[in-house]
């Protein structure tokens, strides 16, 4: 009996249907075609990666500013905290005066005259006894309506938020104040 040859279209080197018609590749070779930057190196993509954090961040520090909670702090996020804030802000305080005066300190203790030091000095100190009585009186004032409005929920360290806000000058402090002057929240 002779055999006869596989037809030509089913024989082992010819293509069969969906096969690869290739050899598998080795682990390493997969893992080579699958490597590429996790970002791009082109000088464009930088650029433009760089303009979109730089909006992004404008983005932030204005929604801060504004006092926007989505971009707070945690140290400044929720209700008492706005209520803190806008207390500070509604009242004229010592401590917003404190870094002038210093300034001031500074340039009499450049004068040779030793009295003039001496009372600059003395009056710094006085004024700082102020300051630590204002922000005392401050702490103690918020912690009370703190707690007649929101009782055993008042949150910790509103009296030292309010008090350390009220050492900042007006125009420097962030969230930037909401209220003006005598405005004080209910």
């Amino acid at each position: 009996m002779a055999q006869t040859p596989p037809p030509a279209d089913t024989a082992p080197d010819a293509p069969t249907g969906a096969g690869k018609n290739r050899p598998t590749p080795t682990r390493a070779e997969q893992e080579a075609a699958r490597k590429r930057p996790l970002v791009a190196n082109t000088k464009e993509a930088r650029a433009r990666a760089k303009a979109e954090l730089a909006a992004q961040r404008e983005k932030a520090r204005v929604g801060m500013a504004n006092g926007d909670e989505r971009y707070l702090t945690p140290r400044d996020r929720g209700p008492q905290r706005r209520f803190a804030r806008d207390y500070t802000d509604a009242g004229w305080h010592f401590g917003e005066l404190i870094m002038p005066l210093l300034v001031i300190v500074i340039l009499f203790a450049l004068v040779p005259n030793t009295a003039i030091v001496f009372y600059a000095y003395v009056g710094l100190w006085a004024y700082l006894l102020f300051v630590v009585a204002d922000m005392a009186i401050l702490s103690r004032k918020v912690k009370k309506l703190a707690a007649a409005k929101w009782g055993d929920r008042r949150e910790k360290g509103l009296g030292w938020y309010a008090a350390m806000r009220s050492v900042q000058m007006r125009f420097m402090r962030l969230p930037k104040p909401q209220v003006k002057r005598g405005e004080y929240p209910h």
